[in-house]
C-alpha cells in the first residue's frame, strides 16, 4: 500500500537508538509526507513525490488517504497491567469523599481487592474483558503494550493471567510484551509473611512461567512496606538467572531505593520515579535504566508529586512514558490524555512526549530495531491520527484521536 495525502509523517527517523535530551525534540517530520508498505514492512519514506514517483508506485497499490492529517508510528505502552476482573469505581467514590489510598488499602480494598476477584474469574471472561481494554488502546492510538500479571499472586491465577496475554497477542489486533508481576503485593493468605510469599514466588511460580515462556520480563513492587530492597534483589537476581529482563516499580512513595536498586541490577526500566532524588537519577544515567514515568496515575491519585522530567531530560535519559493502566490509580488507556498531563505537569513538550511513547518506549521494550519509528525495514504498525499537527495531540486534551490504525500493514482500526 501507499500511504499518502499526509499533513506531516512524523517519521520519529534517526539513531537507531534510545534519543536523548535535545534528540527528544526531533520527530522527523515530513510535510506531505507519503510512506510505501509491502507486506508488513516499510519500503520507503519521504516527500509525497518523493515517493509516489521515485519509486514507481504500481496501479494496483492500496492507497491509504490520510486526507491531509498527520500519520505517526503506533504509540508503544510501556507499562500496563490491563488482565483484571471487575473494577474499583466504588474506592474512587470512596478517595472523592475523602479516604486515602492508603487507607482503603489497610481496609482490604486495593490490589488486594482486584486480586481477590480476578482470581474468582474464569479465563474465558478475562479474555473477554482484556479484549475490551485492547480496543480502548487502539482508539487512542496505541499498537503496542507492556503486559503485567500481578493480579493473581498465586501460582494458578499468575499462570491464568500471562495466558490471557499470550491469547491475546496471537489474535494480532495490538502487539503485547508479557511481563511477570507476581511480586505485586503480598495477598490475604501470606499477609505478615512477605519473604515467606516471595519464596513462593520465586521458586514456585517463576521456574513455571518460564518453563511456559509466558514473560519476557520480570518486575516487582519495590517500596519499605511492599517489598523492600533486600528481598527485591534476591528475587530480581533469581529472576535475572532464569532468563527475565528486569523492571523495577521504583519511588513511587519512597526516596531512591528502587532506583539505586534498579541503577545497581542494571534493569531495563525503573518505574514511576515520583520520588527519585538527583542522586537517583544520576545512578539511573550511569547505569544506563530507562525511566517509565506514569503521570496518569499521579493525577488519578490527586498528588502534586510528578517526576522531574525537565530534570530527566537535562541529565540526558531516555525517558518513556506509559499509561499504567489499571483499576486502582489509572483507569485510563489514552496516551493522548497522558500527553497532556506530561505537558501541563510535567513541561514536556508535545515532541518530547511523543518520542517517550514511540522509539524511546520500543528500546525500553527491547523492541526499537523494529518499532516505534517509520522508517524502511521496520514493521508497518502507524497510526491517522484525526488532527492536522502533531502538537493538537496533547492541546485537544479529553479525546481519543486515532482514524485508523495499522499493525504489520494490515488495518485493524477504522
Amino acid at each position: 500500500m501507499i500511504v499518502t495525502n499526509c499533513s506531516q509523517l512524523v517519521t520519529l527517523a534517526g539513531p537507531a537508538r534510545v534519543r536523548r535530551g535535545a534528540e527528544m525534540r526531533d520527530l522527523g517530520v515530513i510535510p506531505d509526507g507519503a510512506m510505501l508498505v509491502r507486506g508488513d514492512r516499510i519500503v520507503a519514506v519521504g516527500s509525497r513525490s518523493e515517493v509516489e514517483v521515485g519509486q514507481a508506485v504500481s496501479p494496483a497499490e492500496e492507497v491509504v488517504d490520510a486526507q491531509g492529517r498527520i500519520v505517526m508510528p503506533g504509540f508503544i505502552d510501556a507499562h500496563t497491567h490491563p488482565v483484571f476482573a471487575g473494577t474499583r469505581a466504588d474506592e474512587f467514590e470512596q478517595r472523592i469523599q475523602g479516604a486515602t489510598y492508603a487507607e482503603i488499602a489497610a481496609r482490604g480494598g486495593g490490589i488486594r481487592s482486584t486480586v481477590r476477584k480476578t482470581r474468582e474469574a474464569d479465563e474465558t471472561d478475562l479474555l473477554d474483558t482484556t479484549r475490551r481494554y485492547g480496543a480502548w488502546f487502539l482508539r487512542g492510538g496505541t499498537t503496542m503494550v507492556e503486559a503485567k500479571s500481578g493480579y493473581g499472586l498465586s501460582l494458578e491465577s499468575e499462570l491464568k493471567i500471562l495466558r490471557v496475554i499470550r491469547s491475546l497477542n496471537s489474535e494480532g489486533l495490538l502487539r503485547y510484551v508479557p511481563t511477570f508481576l507476581g511480586a505485586h503485593e503480598t495477598p490475604d493468605e501470606y499477609r505478615d509473611r512477605k519473604a515467606k510469599y516471595l519464596d513462593v514466588v520465586m521458586h514456585e511460580m517463576l521456574p513455571q512461567v518460564a518453563a511456559e515462556r509466558l514473560a519476557e520480563y520480570c518486575d516487582i513492587f519495590c517500596e519499605p512496606n511492599v517489598f523492600p530492597a533486600a528481598l527485591a534483589t534476591e528475587f530480581l537476581s533469581v529472576a535475572r538467572a532464569q532468563g527475565f529482563g528486569l523492571r523495577i516499580h521504583a519511588d513511587q512513595f519512597s526516596t531512591d531505593e528502587g532506583s539505586l536498586l534498579a541503577a545497581q541490577l542494571r534493569a531495563a526500566t525503573a518505574d514511576h520515579l515520583e520520588g527519585t532524588s538527583d542522586s537517583g537519577l544520576r545512578a539511573l544515567l550511569a547505569a544506563d535504566v530507562q525511566p517509565v514515568l506514569l503521570p496518569a496515575s499521579v493525577f488519578h491519585l490527586g498528588s502534586s508529586r510528578y517526576p522531574a522530567a525537565r530534570r530527566m531530560i537535562e541529565l540526558g535519559l531516555g525517558v518513556v512514558l506509559a499509561t499504567d493502566f489499571n483499576p486502582g490509580s489509572s483507569p485510563t488507556t489514552s496516551m493522548p490524555l497522558v500527553f497532556w498531563i506530561a505537558c501541563t505537569a510535567m513541561h514536556m513538550t508535545p515532541a518530547e512526549a511523543i518520542t517517550a511513547a514511540t522509539v524511546n518506549a520500543a528500546y525500553s521494550l527491547g523492541r526499537g530495531e523494529n518499532f516505534g519509528s517509520l522508517e524502511v525495514g521496520k514493521f508497518a504498525d502507524f497510526v491517522v491520527h484525526d488532527c492536522a499537527d502533531y502538537r493538537e495531540l496533547p492541546y485537544f486534551f479529553g479525546r481519543d484521536t486515532a482514524r485508523a490504525v495499522y499493525i504489520g500493514g494490515r488495518r485493524v482500526l477504522g
